[in-house]
């Protein structure tokens, strides 16, 4: 085989430029570029990190002004509880007033209109027995032809409504 002859001459050459070829891409490529690669990995690493930092940072501190929201937010609830316990309070307190003294108003109308009641009938009643007492006079006067006088008339009528 003729390739396999040619292939014993042409080694030695073939294996020498090899060599240049993987040493001239080893000094560009790994020597020269290679390290230019690695600096820019490393400060976009940097850069990551430094992100990863600042926006953990700007977490932390977002976290402690919620924190301290939740607080102030709890506080102004609670104040505002209170607020609306004393309205209420003061709204009850005012009610209770307002209802007494209408309570009280309303018992002076009663007790007003009661003594007026009280005072018509005790002058109806009188009524009646001045009315009754000169029926019994006529009615004596006509039935017997006897004349009574009016307190003896009334002194009957007082005596027969006394007694029913």
């Amino acid at each position: 085989m003729p390739q396999i002859s040619q292939l014993a001459a042409t080694w030695a050459s073939q294996l020498f430029w090899l060599v240049i070829t993987f040493g001239i891409v080893f000094f560009v490529v790994g020597r020269g570029m290679l390290p230019k690669v690695q600096k820019t990995i490393d400060s976009r690493d940097r850069s990551i990190a430094a992100d990863l930092a600042a926006a953990s940072a700007a977490r932390d501190a977002a976290d402690k002004v919620e924190a301290d929201w939740r607080v102030r937010d709890q506080a102004n609830r609670e104040k505002a509880q209170a607020l609306v316990a004393e309205a209420r309070q003061r709204a009850a307190k005012a009610t209770e007033e307002r209802l007494s003294m209408a309570a009280a108003d309303q018992a002076q109308q009663i007790a007003a209109a009661e003594a007026d009641i009280k005072a018509a009938t005790e002058r109806a009643l009188g009524e009646i027995e001045t009315i009754a007492a000169e029926a019994a006079q006529e009615i004596v006067a006509r039935v017997s032809g006897i004349q009574v006088s009016t307190d003896e008339a009334r002194g009957a009528v007082k005596a027969s409504m006394a007694n029913g």
